[in-house]
């Protein structure tokens, strides 16, 4: 049994304290390909690999399209190993006959409105989010420039398998070109938006900190704060050269540097974004933490506040969305956890906001996918209207208190089944099945989910104080043993 604390998150403790030279298995699943860079064929994300499952995409594509001539977008992050990785994806990609908009260096979100906005077949975004710099990963979109469903993600995977695709002759070849005006058009489509108050912020005379981890988001976050009137910018970390300064994962104990520029600069707020921009944390005036999970929720209560309507979290989110969207007369809709299962609840309940509580924000009236540069254009336009300090805002809200853990199951152990005999254990409560077991007790829940990686089982406990939440995963993992 491994215990984490309240704060820390899984996955990142998995990979990022996990030797930098040691190769892992690559992680395929639907919405892309995962791995740590070289390797032998098979082992880890390599030239091999990259052209396989590249190739296998482009299959995909063309398959989906018959007898058309496809597109594809394709955009990276600033980490070390993403020159490599988009000349072979852009080169398969040609090769399989299919024509490339190059971006080059930008943010997942703008790659996704890149592929709208280029009526493209599909995008790929080489990027492996919050993951250490000796890690990458292929995401793969669909032409509205969402990540692939369940359906398409597998079909991709069998392609690979199976190796079920061919080339073209060389009058059959795509062609690649390079735009590097999509940023400029993404944050244009913010400026635009009825919600965002460019006026009222340049005349707020902020002061922002920001840290951009040397990320593509050292490119985006200081165009768009300057586009918004702000003119007293601290920079942390904007120099995308790929070189992590530290774990690039947007979580408390990561952002010391940030709050102490905040404090030392009488900033009246600071922002941090993953690598590739499409998770959002804050910092309050004050140095302390505004919370990952409540950067959905301060973003929801505005746009609810102006344009009354549902919203959607994934089951691992703090039940703070739920008690705002009620507050507003709206309708509150849980999905499994993934952005793609997300942006399916958000087109079935009509939400107007929604999103995940990593600091995810996606706002569908710009487009259906996590974006962090039009969550701080909406929270800063929030910030200035509502007259308060960050602190005094994130004050307001219902205070949650999220536990993240795992347990890790003897050999032979089914999680499935050890599922089943918890839903049983819990049968006379409320419980949703959707993805894992979820118990809603008053006031409180449990969250209980497989890896499809590992012989885990995640444990996400929400209370109202760290030791109520600490307390109620530890009964789940002592169930567990039991079991």
């Amino acid at each position: 049994m491994f215990h984490l604390p309240l704060h820390e998150n899984i996955a990142t403790f998995v990979n990022y304290f996990t030797p930098k030279q040691k190769l892992m298995p690559l992680i395929k699943s639907i919405s892309g390909i995962r791995g740590t860079i070289g390797g032998a064929p098979n082992e880890g994300l390599n030239p091999i690999n990259i052209a396989l499952y590249s190739a296998a995409y482009a299959q995909w594509v063309k398959e989906r399209n018959k007898g058309k001539k496809c597109k594809v977008v394709v955009g990276r992050d600033a980490r070390i190993s993403g020159e490599m990785v988009s000349n072979i994806v852009i080169g398969t990609l040609t090769g399989s006959g299919v024509d490339v908009v190059n971006l080059g260096l930008a943010t997942t979100p703008t790659v996704e409105i890149a592929v709208t906005e280029e009526k493209a077949q599909g995008g790929i975004i080489i990027t492996a989010s919050h993951n250490p710099r000796h890690w990458n990963a292929l995401k793969l979109l669909n032409e509205r420039g969402e990540f692939l469903p369940d359906t398409d993600g597998k079909l991709v995977l069998e392609f690979a398998e199976k190796k079920t695709f061919s080339f073209p002759e060389v009058d059959g070849l795509g062609h690649a070109v390079n735009n590097d005006s999509y940023l400029d058009k993404h944050i244009e489509k913010i400026l635009e938006l009825e919600l965002v108050d460019k006026e009222s912020i340049a005349n707020a005379n902020l002061t922002v900190a920001i840290d951009c981890v040397n990320s593509v988001g050292g490119l985006a976050i200081p165009k768009l704060l300057k586009a918004l009137g702000v003119k007293n910018i601290i920079e942390l970390y904007t120099d995308p050269t790929g070189e992590f300064p530290h774990n690039p994962e947007p979580l408390p104990e990561h952002l010391t540097e940030l709050s102490e520029a905040v404090k030392a600069h009488n900033a009246h707020v600071g922002f941090v974004v993953d690598p590739d921009v499409d998770r959002l944390a804050i910092v309050n005036e004050d140095g302390t933490m505004f919370g990952e999970e409540y950067t959905l929720v301060a973003v929801a209560d505005y746009v609810l506040s102006k344009t009354p309507g549902n919203t959607v979290s994934n089951l691992s989110s703090t039940a703070a969305l739920r008690d705002i969207t009620l507050k507003h007369g709206g309708n509150y809709s849980a999905a499994a956890v993934g952005e793609v299962n997300v942006v399916a609840k958000m087109r079935e309940t009509n939400a107007i906001i929604g999103g995940e509580g990593n600091g995810g924000v996606i706002y569908p009236t710009l487009h259906a996918g996590r974006d962090a540069l039009v969550g701080i254009a909406l929270f800063l336009t929030l910030l200035v209207k509502s007259g308060k300090k960050c602190s005094t805002l994130k004050s307001e809200y219902p205070e949650y208190h999220i536990s993240k853990n795992k347990i890790e199951l003897k050999k032979g152990m089914n999680p499935d089944e050890v599922l089943k005999k918890l839903e049983n254990h819990f049968v006379n409560e409320k419980t949703n099945t959707t993805d894992g077991l979820k118990i809603d007790f008053e006031g409180e829940w449990l969250h209980l989910r497989k890896s499809n990686t590992e012989p885990i089982i995640r444990i996400y406990a929400e209370s109202s104080t760290p030791e109520k939440a600490d307390a109620l995963a530890k009964k789940a993992m002592d169930l567990i043993l039991k079991i």
